[in-house]
């Protein structure tokens, strides 16, 4: 698809509101894949060495329009959107994953919106549902309070980060600041058009955006510093050993950023299509939801 420039558009933010048919089968077990990505070999480095090695570990389906992912041990919950990004419609759901693939409990818990990001603090689930969040209680399954933000745009990612918890609007260029009790606002800035991607690395907030498909980093609501551009409509964020990043693009792309901010195609299934979401590392796992076509697919990261 190509690159959205208006936030009326933006609903298409997670990664798309198009309908279509997802590959939905109830209770789909993962598939193991052999597929490697060729891009460690010698003449596929960037100009401050080897790209990553990431090996296919297995696709899981059964799933309609995920887009989020969260872990607790050895389980993954999942967010199904199920129709527009950005519909009242009561429809979303959210799956358990096992971290082999397989669908543990597909509807775990229902009658959400279009839920996105994810992500685990004390025995809560938050949840970002379009204008609003939920926190969830992991042992029961129940929704102790949903939130609506006002003048929220798009709600769409959220990490935890310094003993809190924080939630990007891709609608209006900020960053909240929530918990169980509330929300406030923690960082508005023009650059942050189209924020996505929400990810913790130590004292540093790292940051995706849509519209300039940037990499930023902060280390507090006054700074903001570019680390990498050029991936529109950037999405997942995840940290690899050697100082650098793999960054997903929602319409296809699975980016590497190099520690210099050179950046890479690595991946591209933009016109298959397979959408790449919420890429998230998981010890040495990369998970990435796949909007279209309703599946979920993991990553070894192997040696170089």
């Amino acid at each position: 698809m190509r690159l959205l420039t208006s936030l009326s558009i933006l609903a298409l933010a997670a990664c798309s509101q198009t309908s279509y048919e997802d590959a939905s089968s109830d209770g789909a077990a993962a598939e193991s894949q052999p597929t490697t990505l060729e891009t460690a070999t010698d003449d596929q480095t960037s100009s401050s060495g080897n790209l990553p090695n990431l090996e296919q570990a297995w696709v899981a389906s059964g799933f309609s329009a995920p887009e989020g992912v969260a872990a607790d041990g050895d389980v993954l919950y999942i967010s199904n959107v199920v129709g527009e990004g950005n519909a009242k419609d009561g429809e979303g759901w959210i799956s358990r994953v096992s971290l082999q693939g397989d669908i543990l409990e597909e509807k775990w818990v229902e009658g959400l919106n279009a839920p996105k990001g994810m992500a685990i603090r004390d025995g809560k689930l938050f949840v970002s549902d379009y204008d609003a969040y939920h926190v969830i209680d992991l042992a029961t399954a129940q929704i102790d309070n949903t939130y609506p933000i006002e003048g929220a745009g798009f709600l769409n990612d959220i990490t935890v980060w310094q003993n809190g918890v924080y939630l990007s609007d891709s609608g209006s260029a900020r960053i909240f600041q929530i918990d169980v009790n509330g929300y406030k606002e923690w960082l508005a800035d023009d650059r942050l058009g189209g924020v996505n991607g929400l990810t913790a690395d130590g004292d540093r907030l790292l940051i995706a955006t849509m519209s300039s498909g940037s990499l930023f980093e902060t280390l507090g609501a006054r700074d903001l510093t570019e680390i990498a551009s050029g991936m529109e409509n950037a999405d997942g964020i995840a940290v690899l050993d050697d100082g650098g990043y793999l960054v997903s693009s929602w319409p296809g792309q699975i980016w590497h950023v190099a520690p210099n901010g050179d950046v890479t195609d690595i991946h591209n299934t933009e016109d298959v299509p397979t959408y790449q979401n919420d890429l998230t590392r998981i010890g040495d796992l990369i998970i990435v939801p796949n909007w279209q076509p309703g599946t979920v697919t993991a990553w070894r990261l192997k040696p170089n």
